[in-house]
């Protein structure tokens, strides 16, 4: 299971793949037990000033496992016990390398990223109404923050998919590139961070992060999710 989350440090950036490519990449309780702490390393080494977060071809990430969701549901408690969001608390920045289709789980672990860069095959979705899985890592807060509150809306009441060009049009993506080009351009912007004063770009970070942070929506979101998962979730309904 040590080989669901990949990770590599060349010319000080941090690249960490998800890698159940068989499952779409898809958050099993390995994966979000070893998610966290392969970027808690990375932000912890002194080699490393940026971290890049992409997927096994030939998706970023499915979201929850269903299999394992509807059998157990032992992956959706893996899931809730973070402080907030699905990762530690970072001063380094992270970008979303997206390779493919990003969904629900998966679509937040995009949006808790700094910036995104597109490869021509991403797309993007919230099926949380779908699935019957409410958003626990501030999709409610930060899609709205990226695209508008209309489109969030749309897209999380219709689970109808965004695909690349839309996403870079609404704002939700930096840039598109061919697919082949995805981590060599990805890897060109962070080395330009990694040019850059260090802990200048940590404290801008920090900046944006105090700046664009909600708390009560935030916790919001955690408390009717929380309440959601126990009057109305059972591994029945996802099966």
């Amino acid at each position: 299971s040590e080989d669901t989350v990949l990770y590599d440090v060349t010319e000080r950036i941090a690249t960490v793949t998800l890698n159940r490519p068989g499952t779409r990449n898809a958050l099993s309780s390995d994966v979000l037990r070893l998610l966290p702490s392969v970027i808690a390393k990375a932000e912890s080494s002194n080699d490393v000033d940026v971290i890049i977060l992409t997927g096994a071809d030939p998706a970023f990430c499915a979201g929850l496992d269903l299999k394992e969701l509807g059998s157990t549901g032992g992956n959706l408690g893996s899931s809730s016990n973070r402080e907030r969001g699905p990762f530690p608390r970072l001063s380094k920045p992270l970008i979303g390398a997206i390779n493919g289709v990003a969904i629900t789980g998966g679509f937040e672990l995009a949006l808790n990223c700094d910036f995104l860069i597109a490869s021509e095959h991403a797309k993007f979705g919230d099926t949380h109404s779908q699935v019957g899985v409410m958003p626990g890592w501030g999709l409610t807060v930060l899609l709205p923050q990226a695209i508008g509150v209309r489109r969030a809306r749309e897209m999380s009441f219709t689970g109808n998919f965004m695909l690349a060009e839309e996403a870079l049009a609404f704002g939700l993506v930096n840039h598109v590139v061919p697919h082949a080009e995805l981590l060599p351009f990805t890897r060109s912007l962070a080395r330009d961070i990694c040019e850059n004063e260090q802990d200048g770009v940590r404290q801008i970070r920090s900046t944006y992060d105090a700046i664009a942070t909600d708390d009560d929506a935030w916790e919001s979101e955690a408390r009717y999710g929380r309440a959601w998962s126990r009057a109305q979730f059972t591994p029945e309904k996802v099966a």
